[in-house]
């Protein structure tokens, strides 16, 4: 998934305030991050290295360590480490680690192939960028839908009041999200706008798919606290 992990975070801060809303962004997205740093350490190399040539079913990563049964138990320990100690709250640590496991279990429903450890153990979810992923999309819009709603109708009964501006923002980076991998889905955009071939030394994959996560966490972290609450 890419936008639907950011859900589970906005409904974390909703019943966790005393966390920040940073923390659990990122909790969320821990895994990915941790993909995009693995790639420059050529231990998780993505394919194709031009963007303007990736889709979602051409993309090519044995995500081993970030995204692989085993290291998961490292990933939920770090968050839940990093919570407990920078809030000083365990509860906080703990939601998210929920956070860190719920990555992988929507994963398993909706993202690129994934194993106990290694492309050779047991596979561990339904692969379905690769093999059906308009259905992996569907389920990512799906699972974003009914979060957002829960979100929302949360913060309507806590009194809890956003301009209209404002709940359309945060619905509209979702929209924008489920948007974007309908349109890379199964066609570049070398495709989509018969490009030719160049360099002008950004049009890299993962560098570009970096600057979308910052971006969108950034985003969130700017409009969702951004509210009134009814006295």
């Amino acid at each position: 998934m890419l936008a639907g992990h950011y859900t589970t975070a906005l409904v974390a801060y909703q019943k966790y305030p005393k966390g920040t809303l940073l923390y659990f962004l990122l909790a969320s997205q821990l895994q990915d991050l941790m993909w995009f740093i693995f790639h420059y350490l050529d231990l998780e190399p993505t394919g194709p290295s031009d963007v303007f040539n990736a889709t979602l079913s051409n993309m090519t990563v044995d995500m081993l360590y970030s995204h692989d049964l085993v290291p998961q138990i490292i990933w939920v320990a770090v968050i839940f480490l990093i919570g407990k100690f920078l809030f000083k709250r365990t509860k906080i640590g703990l939601v998210g680690a929920a956070l860190v496991v719920g990555h992988f279990v929507l994963d398993f429903f909706s993202g690129h192939p994934h194993h106990i450890f290694g492309a050779d153990s047991l596979e561990v979810g339904l692969g379905l960028y690769a093999s059906n992923v308009f259905l992996a999309i569907a389920i990512e819009a799906v699972t974003s839908v009914a979060i957002l709603w829960y979100f929302f109708s949360q913060e309507a009964k806590n009194g809890i009041q956003r301009s209209p501006k404002n709940k359309a923002s945060i619905i509209g980076l979702f929209v924008f999200g489920i948007a974007f991998l309908l349109i890379i889905a199964t066609t570049s955009f070398r495709q989509w706008f018969n490009l030719p071939d160049f360099d002008l030394g950004f049009n890299s994959n993962v560098p570009t798919l970096v600057l979308t996560y910052i971006g969108m966490i950034l985003f969130l972290n700017h409009f969702v606290p951004k509210f009134t609450v009814d006295k």
